[in-house]
């Protein structure tokens, strides 16, 4: 009869979301990412909240947003450009506003590629998006002399001028797209009007007007999304430790910024989500170890002291549970000491409760004898009184501990002793299902046992002998049918023999 003790609750591996939610590590990273920002993002960030801001600057802080070097060719591509609008741009703001887009779309922009937020790329190959062509836009208006700024919804962006009497959006994506829902007219080479065109206009509910320093940080924002979206945390974490330095003490709170708008990235939270998903990649692609000690490497830098006891929390859980699966108890007992300052004391003591579950478990499985099942028992005693495990899962491993001892008992002395024994346990513990079944179960061998010495005695004919077992069976268990059937055969044999002798005797 074999038994084997399984915690009903069973052990989890918990996987850590933070942030955004992971579906799988799709590579695994070599070495952890810098914690330093480039010396150029707290620079530009600066320069561009200066009122001296040239268009220069834009361009430059744009390209080095985008993830590419401010490169002389780039450079002198928008020389180029800036050059061609101050001979060609209408003098009137509005007029030169919109001549600007147009201008943009047929010497720049060939195709809207969603997640194209780079201005460098634009110069190579013309694709863009809502945020690279936002940023262009800009520097091209700026050089131009005009008041521009950045303008965002929940999911697009676009840019605003200011003309002195009206506010007039403008949607960079689109060539008709300077004041949407306005007549746009079509002329021929010759100047006639040929016909018209509208482009409606995005009735945006929750908008905010954004800085040109913002708008330009939103291409940093993109890039962190797109990176995260294949997977590459590591790789996201200097973007996004960049972007907070490029912001770094500028936003402050105003009906004009975003800084108290849910729609503007929070550089420091956005900062932050991008830590933890680096290190929820790291459990997630079972590096508990890497995980723990990225802990102790960004937690002092970047602190929050919630986020990252569930995480630290998180990780320990994870390691502890694998270790415990390959039955290195010690191990696992060692990696929370090593670490306990990670986790605050009560969750340390969760971890301390799994491991002693864990190592009962393993006593009890393990136990051959009375002795060594009597001294699991005795640890059950010593968890309970100090409280180190929950009541249920004491009595569940009390109970496992009572029926092992007994078994080993039975095996050691034999059935009518293992009877006598499981009987002291019940009337010393209680009453239990498992225990009161178990000690059926040795009742009905000990009545198999007894049945078959009487049936070996009795098969060999020596009916007195199965007739003085088969009684004293009966004084051990009163009343049980299958020993009052094997009584009656014997008293039968008994007196056919008697009967056979008797005729004998004449």
């Amino acid at each position: 009869m074999e038994r084997l003790l399984v915690n009903n609750k069973k052990r989890r591996l918990l996987l850590f979301f933070l942030g955004g939610i992971l579906s799988s590590l799709a590579a695994q990273t070599q070495n952890f990412p810098g914690l330093e920002p480039d010396n150029r993002a707290a620079e530009y960030g600066r320069r561009l909240n200066s009122a001296s801001c040239t268009w220069e600057t834009l361009a430059e802080a744009s390209l080095w947003a985008s993830g590419g070097e401010v490169t002389p060719a780039a450079m002198n591509t928008l020389r180029s450009a800036v050059a061609e609008l101050s001979a060609q741009a209408p003098a009137d703001p509005r007029e030169r506003g919109e001549y600007i887009l147009s201008f943009m779309h047929k010497k720049f922009l060939k195709s809207y590629q969603a997640l194209q937020t780079r201005v460098d790329t634009i110069l190579t190959n013309g694709r863009y998006n809502c945020v690279s062509s936002a940023a262009l836009y800009m520097i091209l208006a700026v050089s131009s002399g005009l008041d521009v700024r950045g303008v965002m919804t929940k999911d697009h962006a676009f840019v605003t001028l200011n003309t002195g009497p009206e506010t007039i959006d403008i949607e960079t994506t689109n060539p008709h797209g300077f004041d949407p829902g306005n007549r746009k007219e079509f002329h021929d080479n010759f100047g006639n009007v040929t016909g018209f065109a509208y482009v409606s206009a995005r009735n945006y509910r929750d908008r905010a007007s954004i800085s040109q320093a913002e708008l330009i940080s939103l291409i940093l924002t993109n890039r962190i999304s797109e990176l995260e979206g294949r997977r590459r945390f590591n790789d996201a974490i200097p973007v996004a430790i960049n972007r907070a330095a490029f912001l770094e003490g500028r936003l402050t709170a105003g009906p004009a910024n975003p800084a108290a708008s849910p729609l503007f990235p929070d550089a420091a939270k956005e900062l932050l989500d991008r830590i933890f998903n680096f290190g929820a990649s790291l459990i997630q692609g079972g590096r508990e170890e890497d995980a723990l000690r990225w802990s102790a490497l960004a937690s002092p830098r970047f602190p929050d002291a919630k986020r990252w006891e569930e995480y630290n929390y998180t990780a320990l859980n994870n390691l502890a549970v694998k270790q415990l699966r390959a039955g290195k108890i010690a191990e696992a007992r060692d990696t929370l000491k090593r670490n306990e300052g990670l986790i605050n004391a009560a969750n340390k003591n969760q971890l301390d409760s799994m491991i002693l579950d864990a190592e009962l478990v393993k006593i009890s499985n393990e136990a051959k004898t009375v002795l060594l099942a009597e001294n699991g028992l005795a640890r059950v005693k010593d968890a309970e009184n100090q409280r180190l495990l929950p009541a249920a899962r004491i009595e569940e491993l009390r109970t496992f501990f009572l029926l092992k001892a007994s078994e080993c008992k039975a095996a050691e002395a034999g059935w009518a002793a293992a009877i006598t024994y499981a009987e002291d346990l019940i009337t010393l513990y209680g009453h239990s299902r498992q225990l009161d079944e178990q000690l059926r179960i040795f009742r009905n061998n000990r009545v198999a046992e007894l049945h078959n010495a009487f049936a070996d005695a009795y098969n060999h004919r020596n009916i007195e002998e199965a007739l003085r077992i088969i009684n004293a069976a009966l004084e051990e268990f009163p009343g049980n049918r299958q020993l009052m059937q094997d009584q009656d055969a014997a008293q039968d044999a008994a007196q056919d023999a008697a009967q056979k002798a008797a005729q004998k005797a004449r």
